[in-house]
């Protein structure tokens, strides 16, 4: 039996995700990599740009070992600075930063036990001793929650999906598969939906109670990169959804 290794286990997984997340850009225009792809503004290379700074202030501040980057100061004014890329910003400096930002973690963790104790300068005095096992494992989930934000925005843009290159852990379907599989998807919504009682919150001031609502109205929803997709949006006018 294999000797038990957890800090080479967590180092994988760590690195797949990384890799994961760069895989995302391959193939993409300057545009593409910047634009945001949902309301919030997710996009590719902020993220990137996110994970370096994580990465940098987990591995580095936390424990000590200064890493040399100039990484923007929190500003209340600004909080998102860390999740998008300036004009200025090239697809090639936050790309470097992030490498640079995983060799100075690797050093981490291969000179520190997992025991080692840090304190992550951000977070209150009074909790914020914590151990490598606790970085890697904070960091590893983060890195693999953020690959797969982009695996969903890439799918935005262009239709591209997948765990990792040479492994896109999928179905080896075709289009006319994929657009059946969602179909079945999209009708079981909408049987599940049918089953469920019509119910739309009185606005305030009627009493807070709870009345029938009227039938869905369907409208059609441009999404970015994508054909027409249907929405039910409940209504009593079609300028007017209820806030159920």
């Amino acid at each position: 039996m294999t000797a038990l290794d957890p800090n080479a286990d967590f180092h994988q997984y760590l690195q797949e995700a990384r890799d994961a997340l760069l895989w995302k850009l391959d193939g993409l225009g300057e545009y593409d990599v910047r634009r945001p792809l949902v309301p919030t503004g997710t996009n590719l290379l902020g993220l990137v740009k996110h994970l370096a700074s994580v990465e940098l202030g987990y591995f580095g501040d936390t424990f000590g070992r200064p890493h040399g980057e100039p990484l923007p100061e929190f500003d209340p004014e600004e909080p998102t600075a860390d999740m998008w890329a300036k004009a200025g910003e090239t697809r090639e400096q936050i790309v470097g930063l992030y490498r640079r930002a995983w060799a100075h973690s690797d050093a981490t963790i291969a000179a520190l036990p997992l025991d080692a104790i840090g304190h992550v300068p951000w977070w209150p005095d009074e909790h914020n001793e914590v151990t490598l096992h606790h970085i890697m494992v904070r960091v590893t989930a983060e890195t693999h929650r953020h690959a797969g934000h982009a695996d969903i925005v890439r799918e935005l843009i262009d239709g591209a999906a997948g765990l990792r290159d040479g492994n896109d852990n999928l179905p080896g379907g075709d289009r006319a598969w994929w657009e059946s599989y969602r179909s079945q998807v999209e009708r079981a919504a909408r049987e599940a939906l049918a089953d469920l009682p019509r119910f739309r919150r009185v606005p305030e001031g009627v009493g807070g109670q709870v009345q029938p609502r009227p039938a869905a109205v369907d409208e059609l929803v441009q999404v970015p990169g994508q054909a027409l997709v249907e929405v039910v949006v409940f209504s009593d006018r079609a300028d007017r959804p209820f806030d159920a």
